[in-house]
């Protein structure tokens, strides 16, 4: 991992941007961190330039509650390289969506398998670095979306306690079975109108899910309308679960 600049927020939160085989990230800490902090990983949809203002509000509102933030740039995102396979598919969902169409099982899994695929390995080898630096520790959350590389990440990631997952891009059905092994406790997050999410999809994958823990919240509005209280409920679901054990005496 190499860091590439640093800068202090206006609220004093330290952010660091880096890249790891060639991979671009954000690290952001707590100001006044009293030793190594806990981590969450924030999921987006790819850009990291385009998403920076919700990321860094995210982390920013993570750190307020002692806790550290990072993120990636996902494959074919930002100046990545590009997949002409991906970009086939990311037009023929497009298309299927504007004309008011079912979107095909085929297409979700041509543009969301090699991603989750490719990006899965990329997020754990930023973990294994995060993990080594002195101020981050364990344990480690998982917040955001591609949903479909948080219920990937769940299954085969034995360092992340608990995720809260945004549930707003499709997911394979072929998934589903991985999302029947997930076992950490989970906090769904739905927009009940967002325009390009198929919401019984969700509400499937919800179901699928095999946590004993396992939370829904549904709130109006479309895509970008998630209440800001949802970043409080966030930062108290990860409180229960990401807290360390209390040293015995």
């Amino acid at each position: 991992m190499r860091f590439i600049s640093e800068r202090r927020l206006d609220d004093g939160v330290r952010e660091r941007e880096f890249t790891l085989d060639e991979v671009p990230g954000l690290l952001w800490t707590p100001p006044s961190a009293s030793g190594p902090t806990p981590l969450i990983l924030q999921g987006h949809p790819g850009d990291l330039r385009r998403m920076y203002p919700r990321l860094a509000a995210r982390a920013r509102h993570a750190a307020a509650a002692g806790y550290a933030s990072a993120t990636l740039e996902l494959p074919g995102a930002g100046d990545r390289p590009r997949s002409a396979a991906a970009e086939q598919a990311r037009a023929d969902l497009r298309r299927a969506i504007q004309a008011g169409e079912p979107v095909a099982d085929e297409i979700v899994e041509r543009l969301v398998l090699p991603l989750v695929d490719q990006a899965v390995p990329e997020w754990r080898a930023t973990l294994d670095a995060l993990l080594a630096l002195p101020d981050i520790d364990g344990p480690v959350g998982y917040a955001g979306g591609v949903i479909a590389i948080g219920v990937r990440l769940a299954v085969v990631e034995p360092r992340i306690s608990a995720a809260v997952l945004f549930a707003g891009s499709y997911v394979p059905r072929v998934m589903f079975e991985e999302a029947r092994q997930v076992t950490v406790p989970l906090l769904v997050l739905l927009q009940w109108d967002d325009e390009g999410n198929d919401r019984q999809l969700a509400l499937d994958l919800f179901d699928a899910f095999g946590s004993a823990e396992k939370t829904l919240h549904a709130n109006m509005g479309g895509h970008t309308g998630v209440p800001r209280h949802e970043g409080d409920d966030g930062n108290r679901f990860f409180a229960r679960h990401l807290s360390r054990p209390t040293p015995s005496a």
